[in-house]
């Protein structure tokens, strides 16, 4: 990419025992080792530092340019701050950094944000309308008077009637997520630089990228259900009480398992588009930069979920609100306690609130992935220096991939 930072990692990470120094900022990187994984259009590479605690060998960062604090030391650090030439500055962030990087860049490049997130959600919005209105099967009737065999028939009926409804919907929401994981995270590692970008240049660079990004989509999703199925399957086969008891256990188990898969595995698809890395290779870099951060990382996923389903609800709420007001028949459905007969109205309306919504938590929640992953590159391979020096931080060298002078 040629306005995003040198993603991909030259040879062995630090966490694979990789006991290189770093070099200083205005010392080139050697360049007689072994071939680099970098593409020809990604600042040079750099060898990078073993993990240190807060940062204690890194290099002195370099007087910061005018605008970007006047000089003055930082009191916390003892030293200038760090450069910020976009949503972040360079150096290890806070929770609350990540968090305000990823709604910067949705305020300073509101225009391809919501281009991406805006299409995407409409065109989705729509498949699930028309599939909910004529492809979904009626969910069957429940007998409150039938006998425990039957009402255990019942419940596994409805159970099978839910998934194959959510079916439909789990597919334009993997494809939905694929596009706008693609695009957003090009959107955000220009954001992090400084540099504008365009909708059309965001589809140029994520193109090549997206069939090895379905696969990740598609695979964590099949992991989950593959993990649950072999955890509950066995006390379904019994089809007794005490089968019906060891499946909820089994279950709960395989949940606390795949949680702990989900964020362990949960850089890997910055680390696929941005180090182009393949999905195995992703999955892999993803357990390396999580590897002894996952509470952090795991804190820092949930906030941000907790705060996107906030935002989504008070968006949605009000126009579910109108929408059963708009459709009367829907509403003395619901108070009857029979299966609702939604109209279009409802799903129209409804519809608008949840493109609303996915417009802006779709972005924040890609944002806090993406410069999650930053802050993992920088904490434990001193990301910061590459991308200073591809941001053109003056006393980093040269900003241009291709400027010979930061390779002489």
């Amino acid at each position: 990419m040629n306005d995003t930072p040198g993603w991909a990692s030259p040879g062995s990470a630090p966490s694979d025992g990789q006991d290189a120094g770093v070099p200083r900022p205005t010392e080139p990187a050697d360049e007689s080792g072994p071939a680099s994984k970098w593409s020809k259009e990604q600042p040079p590479p750099g060898q990078w530092s073993p993990p240190t605690a807060h940062g204690a060998n890194r290099p002195p960062a370099p007087p910061p340019a005018p605008g970007w604090g006047g000089g003055q030391p930082n009191s916390n650090w003892g030293r200038p701050p760090a450069a910020k030439p976009g949503v972040i500055p360079l150096r290890p962030l806070g929770v609350g950094e990540i968090l305000d990087g990823a709604v910067s860049t949705l305020r300073a490049h509101w225009r391809t944000v919501l281009g991406v997130t805006i299409t995407v959600s409409v065109i989705s919005q729509i498949c699930n309308i028309l599939v909910e209105r004529y492809l979904l099967p009626d969910p069957p009737e429940i007998d409150p008077d039938a006998t425990p065999s039957e009402a255990l028939r019942q419940s596994v009926d409805s159970l099978q009637s839910s998934l194959l409804a959510m079916g439909p919907s789990l597919i334009i929401t993997l494809i939905a997520t694929l596009f706008t994981t693609a695009l957003l995270t090009v959107v955000i590692s220009r954001s992090v630089l400084g540099r504008p970008v365009t909708l059309s240049d965001a589809w140029q660079e994520a193109r090549p990228r997206l069939p090895q990004l379905l696969g990740l989509t598609v695979l964590l999703p099949a992991m989950s259900a593959a993990i649950m199925t072999v955890a509950i399957l066995p006390g379904l086969l019994l089809g007794t009480a005490a089968g019906i008891a060891l499946s909820v256990i089994l279950g709960l188990v395989a949940c606390v398992v795949i949680l702990w898969l989900m964020i362990r595995f949960v850089l890997a698809s910055p680390a696929l588009m941005l180090e182009r890395q393949g999905v195995i290779a992703s999955l892999r870099r993803s357990a390396k930069l999580v590897q002894g951060a996952w509470w952090r990382t795991f804190g820092i996923v949930a906030l941000t979920l907790l705060l996107t389903l906030l935002v989504a609800m008070i968006i949605a709420v009000p126009f579910s609100l109108i929408a059963f007001a708009v459709d009367g028949s829907a509403f003395s459905d619901l108070f009857s306690g029979n299966n609702p007969d939604f109209g279009w109205p409802f799903l129209i309306i409804t519809g608008i609130g949840s493109v609303i919504a996915s417009s802006i938590t779709y972005p924040i929640s890609a944002g806090v992935t993406v410069l999650l992953y930053i802050d993992q590159r920088i904490r434990r391979e001193a990301l910061d220096l590459e991308l200073a020096r591809a941001a053109g931080v003056p006393g980093y060298g040269s900003g241009r991939p291709g400027d010979s002078s930061a390779r002489s």
